[in-house]
């Protein structure tokens, strides 16, 4: 099978279209034929091997898995002897290493089915991006109806999903992000627009029950600033681009949690995980018309180099997308 294959850490020339073994199915797995997966800022920065802690984990030398991408949909080419829930044929979607490919195999704890009425693209876009705006937004902020939200980072892949599902809970939404992408935020739901190209949120405006940091662009004293005495801070500043450094995002994360001991704010430091659950919570909310991806653009497998590249230096808003 045809697959993008990585041998050494560097940008994204060191990607290669090649061909390689087909997967072979394990118990308790799934094979997919791949029809589309998405690019999540996680490709560049495993790509890289940046932060370079990360290296630790990741490999030293060169990533212990070759194959990058890990959103996918498809259908079901086979199943493993002990899957009971899925079928060959069946239209799914999920999480796995090595979804940049003809072929992936994924547990069937990380696999559901296809959201009715969204394309293989649409339905790619949303495992690692919603489920992290999930868990941000439902499970450590805990979001209720009324509740103040702003989202730093609102036109990029997880704000898109976390504008639509803080108003699908009910919240009053601000989304922050420069004055291009106002109207697309506003059309996903927003009640008001921060265009950070002319308003610091963190100034003199008003404060907010939750702020869900995507960007990882401001300290720890001005997020608090936008939070109300007893208000929670999100962070998840796996965006940031740049590369090069030795902790990267990890660094303001482990001050938030550092500080949070001390402070009557909580602030709280987001680690997604694929679960079933959340891909299932997510194909509702998609199938009552709370939730629609939001793709800016594709492109083939072959030009993957391309579209990691886009993503990680041209800030593109809402998802890309590999169609295979």
């Amino acid at each position: 099978m045809k697959a993008i294959v990585q041998d050494r850490y560097g940008s994204p020339d060191v990607l290669e279209l090649r061909e390689v073994d087909k997967p072979v199915v394990a118990d308790g797995e799934v094979l997919v034929r791949v029809r589309a997966a998405a690019v999540n800022a996680r490709d560049w920065h495993l790509m890289r091997g940046d932060p370079y802690l990360a290296r630790l984990v990741l490999g030293l030398r060169a990533p212990k898995e070759r194959i990058r991408g890990t959103d996918f949909a498809g259908r079901v080419e086979a199943v493993g002897r002990d899957v009971t829930r899925l079928r060959p044929g069946d239209e799914v979607f999920g999480e796995a290493d090595g979804a940049f490919a003809e072929y992936v195999c994924a547990s069937q704890a990380v696999v559901e089915p296809k959201p009715d009425g969204l394309t293989f693209e649409q339905a790619a876009a949303l495992p690692l991006a919603g489920n992290t705006a999930l868990m941000g937004l439902r499970d450590l902020a805990r979001v209720r109806p009324g509740d103040r939200v702003l989202v730093n980072g609102a036109s990029g892949g997880v704000g898109t999903f976390a504008v639509q599902i803080a108003k699908a809970f009910g919240a009053e939404v601000t989304g922050v992000c420069s004055t291009k992408n106002a109207e697309l935020v506003r059309s996903l739901g927003a009640d008001h627009v921060v265009d950070y190209t002319r308003e610091d949120f963190t100034l003199g405006g008003p404060r907010y029950d939750v702020v869900f940091d995507l960007v990882g662009n401001r300290s720890l004293a001005e997020c608090r600033r936008a939070l109300t005495p007893s208000g929670t801070l999100v962070l998840s500043g796996g965006g940031v681009s740049g590369g090069g450094s030795l902790v990267g995002p990890m660094g303001l994360l482990v001050r938030g949690w550092m500080l949070s001991r001390f402070v009557s704010q909580r602030l709280l430091v987001l680690t997604a995980t694929p679960d079933r659950k959340n891909l299932a919570a997510l194909r509702e909310l998609v199938e009552r018309g709370d939730l629609a991806p939001v793709v800016d653009r594709t492109y083939p497998l072959p030009d993957v180099a391309a579209a990691i590249r886009y993503v990680e230096v041209e800030h593109a808003r809402a998802k890309v997308v590999v169609t295979v």
